[in-house]
């Protein structure tokens, strides 16, 4: 079975992160029976001092290379990774992708509405590659400035529920798509290092609602147990 990470700046993280690949890299090695493979057309985490995705420094740099695949990007949301869903699917062929994106997308480019036509952009493309492909789908997490910021805070709810839709009316027995719920106890002023992108204890708190769900709707691995930081 081949998985790909989908996501934005919280799931390619920076250098010297472990991020919530790692994380679920750790999971499916305890619990996954039977053969698997990570897979994508990155493999860097983004360097903040050359403000590009040019770093391979992986908080574990025991992290393999194989494992560290994925498709995401810093500043790079769902309008980014519509496009390029059709081609990335057919050149690596996924089975299951798990995504993380809205946020920098209704922080900085399209509202609640845009967005949402793009996640049925981005389901298109990839089934048009594989038609039987799985998708688990983490609805945005609000972060500091929806704290602040009303009218972003209403934005980030009117697209959750947009969400759910495009979910409910694009999920097939053959393409099912689930969607993830926000992490239990996720809470931005302990989970993440700024109010958005998490740290360590946000990654387990990620990385265990993606396990969550494929363990518990597919049968896919077990329970998420964290694994010690080396």
């Amino acid at each position: 079975m081949r998985f790909m990470f989908v996501g934005d700046s919280m799931t390619i993280g920076r250098a010297g992160d472990y991020t919530w690949r790692y994380r679920m890299w750790q999971h499916l090695e305890a619990t996954f029976e039977g053969p698997y493979r990570i897979v994508g057309p990155r493999c860097e985490v983004y360097d903040t001092a050359a403000d590009a995705p040019a770093s391979h420094a992986y908080a574990d740099p025991d992290f393999p290379p194989h494992a560290r695949r994925h498709l995401a990007g810093w500043g790079e949301g769902w309008q980014h990774m519509a496009p390029v869903m059709a081609e990335t699917a057919a050149a690596h062929r996924p089975d299951v992708l798990l995504v993380s994106l809205g946020l920098i997308d209704l922080g900085f480019y399209t509202d609640a509405e845009q967005t949402a036509a793009n996640v049925r952009l981005f389901t298109a493309g990839a089934r048009a590659a594989r038609p039987g492909i799985r998708m688990v789908l983490l609805p945005v997490i609000p972060n500091s400035r929806a704290e602040e910021d009303a009218p972003f805070a209403a934005e980030v709810d009117r697209f959750n529920e947009l969400l759910a839709k495009a979910v409910a009316d694009l999920t097939t027995d053959a393409s099912p798509i689930l969607l993830a719920a926000r992490p239990a106890s996720y809470d931005i002023h302990r989970d993440t290092y700024d109010g958005t992108h998490p740290n360590a204890s946000g990654e387990h708190r990620l990385a265990g609602e993606f396990a969550a769900v494929l363990h518990q709707a597919w049968g896919l691995g077990g329970p998420y147990r964290p694994a010690r930081d080396p």
